[in-house]
């Protein structure tokens, strides 16, 4: 067995054994150690919330005072202290509705959005870097000036492009790969402070 299948098989295994759905759990666990996103109390709104992974991690983040709300266009089972809506971060009235139930704009958008995968890596590549240009667009309405985004991406051509754009909304733009990613996919994650509007 290679590294990367033993270090997936571990995470998976702690899911399992920790009770999370699913081992990406551990992605958004390694990045709040290192920047500390999610905090008590936070609001925090999470797309593409399916299976429900970064909700449960969320939750016992923000803990009784937070305000958690999911999005996606699958059904996601309930997870206990969030708000699942399901529908697309396209359609307009989802901002009102997301800010009516955080009572206030919010602190954090979390998008661990992805494509399904064609296995044509351009197609792939394009796809993922413009459904997070859409959760950018929706950060942009919804998240409260010096809050945190965090955003999945694909390596490729248009990542530096994605970049500058997300330097002009935020103060600081840092690229992370967290150990329970694949070390051979070219997933990563950029995460944003200090929105600026």
């Amino acid at each position: 067995m290679r590294l990367a299948d033993a270090r997936k098989d571990q995470y998976r295994r702690l899911a399992k054994d920790q009770g999370y759905r699913a081992r990406s759990a551990y992605k958004l666990l390694q990045l709040n150690n290192s920047y500390h996103i999610i905090k008590k109390g936070s609001k925090v709104v999470d797309l593409g919330c399916a299976p429900g992974g970064w909700l449960q991690v969320v939750t016992k983040e923000v803990g009784q005072a937070g305000k958690v709300v999911g999005i996606d266009l699958k059904p996601v089972e309930s997870v206990a202290g969030a708000t699942v809506l399901k529908g697309s971060i396209e359609d307009v009235d989802m901002f009102e509705k997301i800010v009516g139930i955080l009572g206030s704009k919010a602190d954090v958008i979390l998008s661990d959005l992805a494509p399904n995968v064609s296995g044509l890596w351009d197609i792939d590549h394009a796809r993922q870097i413009s459904l997070s240009a859409t959760a950018l667009g929706f950060a942009r309405q919804v998240l409260r000036v010096g809050g945190s985004a965090v955003f999945k991406v694909f390596e490729g051509d248009l990542l530096n492009e994605f970049r500058a754009d997300l330097k002009t909304s935020f103060g600081r733009v840092l690229l992370n790969k967290p150990s329970a990613s694949r070390q051979e996919s070219s997933e990563l994650y950029i995460v944003c402070l200090d929105f600026k509007q």
